[in-house]
């Protein structure tokens, strides 16, 4: 069986901190980062969807955490489709227009290069500690040949980094179209992110446990009743039960004796409930697997 590790998708949301997970003497950034390193091997950053990191703020964090913990990145915006704040791209990047929000079309194609070009230098600092690069595409990017080709170049581009898949739209997964999307991210050997999330709205993707590659993401979205809020704490505010967490386990075991490394992560980010399921779901793979 491959390695699993399990982590969180925040180690600096406003609520965690208020929560009381941090001990009293955790008072700054690095106090919390490494304290967090002691309790999980990894963890998503999901402030780089936001805003391109710096390479500052990347070497910190591997200065911060021990040799062998892993950061998985979330692309940033544009990179992925979605709509971008014109205030989060580089200042002579930014292009001439009133709206807040644009898209990669509106930006010469110069422009998008000098954008991945920086994306991916700033995480230079963290070479080694990074586990992938998290696409996740947004409800509209459906299953289609230049879709598929957008996947391609994204993991062109990352090269030699990891960029791992996620979908937000159905029909990737719709009758047949199942074992076309795993076959063909297992052609071209990129890793897909298994999701566990409410269903039956528009962005649902069903838990499909399924490895294309050594590598296997799952990123536990929880099960809030408000997932259409705009509040993103209503959206993912949802504590997962430990009957819950004890279903997967085996499924996590399942998926993990098929790959090399299995990254597991809980984005139910609302307090320390992502803490908490993650430190549970740690518990109960390692005591099924001391058995």
């Amino acid at each position: 069986m491959g390695d699993i590790k399990v982590g969180t998708a925040s180690w600096t949301d406003r609520t965690l901190l208020e929560s009381g997970w941090y001990p009293p003497s955790a008072t700054t950034a690095q106090e919390r980062l490494a304290y967090y390193a002691r309790q999980f091997p990894l963890v998503e950053v999901d402030a780089t969807y936001y805003a391109p990191p710096n390479a500052e703020t990347t070497r910190l964090w591997a200065a911060r955490t021990p040799p062998g913990f892993t950061f998985n990145i979330k692309a940033f915006s544009l990179l992925t489709g979605h709509p971008t704040k014109v205030s989060a791209l580089p200042r002579e990047l930014r292009p001439d227009t009133d709206k807040a929000n644009v898209y990669p079309r509106h930006l010469p194609p110069a422009a998008v290069d000098e954008v991945w070009a920086r994306f991916l230098s700033a995480l230079d600092p963290l070479t080694g500690k990074i586990g992938s690069v998290l696409f996740q595409f947004p409800p509209w990017f459906t299953i289609r040949r230049d879709n598929k080709q957008t996947l391609l170049e994204a993991a062109a581009r990352c090269k030699p980094l990891r960029a791992a898949v996620e979908f937000r739209h159905a029909s990737w997964f719709d009758g047949d179209n199942e074992r076309e999307t795993l076959d063909f991210l297992r052609a071209h050997d990129l890793p897909y992110v298994v999701v566990d999330m409410p269903q039956g709205h528009r962005s649902s993707i069903p838990p499909v446990v399924e490895a294309t590659s050594d590598l296997a993401v799952v990123r536990f979205h929880g099960h809030s009743e408000r997932w259409t809020s705009k509040d993103i704490h209503e959206k993912f505010g949802y504590l997962y039960s430990d009957a819950e967490l004890s279903a997967w386990t085996p499924r996590l075991q399942a998926l993990a004796a098929s790959t090399a490394e299995t990254h597991v992560l809980m984005n139910n980010c609302y307090r320390d409930f992502a803490q908490r399921n993650a430190a549970e779901l740690k518990r109960l793979l390692s005591s099924d697997h001391d058995r």
